[in-house]
């Protein structure tokens, strides 16, 4: 029952509520954004959604319009110089992802699920998670998110190349874990990562999401 009617309508009030009580916050984002950067304040992009569905996801800008066809394409490193000074501050503080509230109003989104990821990255899972991973809704954040906090730092850091490392480093073990939420979805597990989303922004060496999932997937070190 809980993945059907009662997420939804959870993912639906709270959304509502976030617009209201966010609404001074993103007001001064957007008028930010129009007098900075390249003076625009939203972007979509496609990203693959329930059942492998399509659909545009939106947020906030904070690159250059043409980043995906320069530099790392879809992947972003670690004071990436495509990225604006204040689109700097809005991925650090995770601000950029608030105006994806709508796609879950839409019901593109559930607040709590694997994150929807564009084409290019999700062809670096094995066909194995690809046909399971949004089996249900992917989410404005997820266990994904909240344990690959630092994926920025280890792309930045790695030697391989970064389409390579990113296939055999991070696709695995992050297509691990958003199995394991599959497995284990309940309110009580959306409660704790909508916690811990908030958390690991604060304290980004925590190790409190591993104290409170006992039983997620051991990491694999990363050589």
């Amino acid at each position: 029952m809980y993945k059907n009617y009662f997420k939804r309508n959870f993912d639906i009030g709270f959304s509502l509520i976030a617009l209201i009580i966010l609404s001074p916050l993103l007001i001064p984002v957007v008028i930010i954004l129009l007098l900075t950067g390249e003076h625009y304040v939203f972007y979509g992009q496609n990203r693959i959604g329930y059942k492998n569905q399509k659909f545009k996801i939106l947020k906030f800008a904070t690159m250059l319009k043409n980043s995906p066809n320069i530099g790392t394409g879809s992947i972003t490193t670690r004071n990436d110089p495509r990225v604006f000074p204040f689109g700097r501050f809005l991925r650090k503080t995770k601000l950029n992802e608030l105006p994806q509230i709508i796609n879950i109003l839409k019901g593109d989104i559930s607040l709590i699920g694997p994150r929807p990821l564009m084409e290019v990255d999700f062809k670096k899972y094995s066909e194995e998670i690809q046909n399971q991973i949004y089996n249900i809704k992917p989410g404005l954040t997820g266990i994904g998110s909240v344990i690959f906090r630092d994926e920025q730092k280890l792309i930045s850091e790695t030697t391989m190349p970064l389409d390579e490392f990113y296939k055999q480093h991070i696709s695995p073990y992050k297509g691990a874990l958003e199995l394991w939420y599959q497995n284990n979805l309940t309110f009580s597990t959306d409660f704790k990562i909508l916690f811990l989303t908030a958390w690991v922004i604060l304290f980004s060496e925590s190790k409190l999401p591993q104290k409170m999932f006992k039983n997620l997937p051991v990491r694999p070190e990363i050589e």
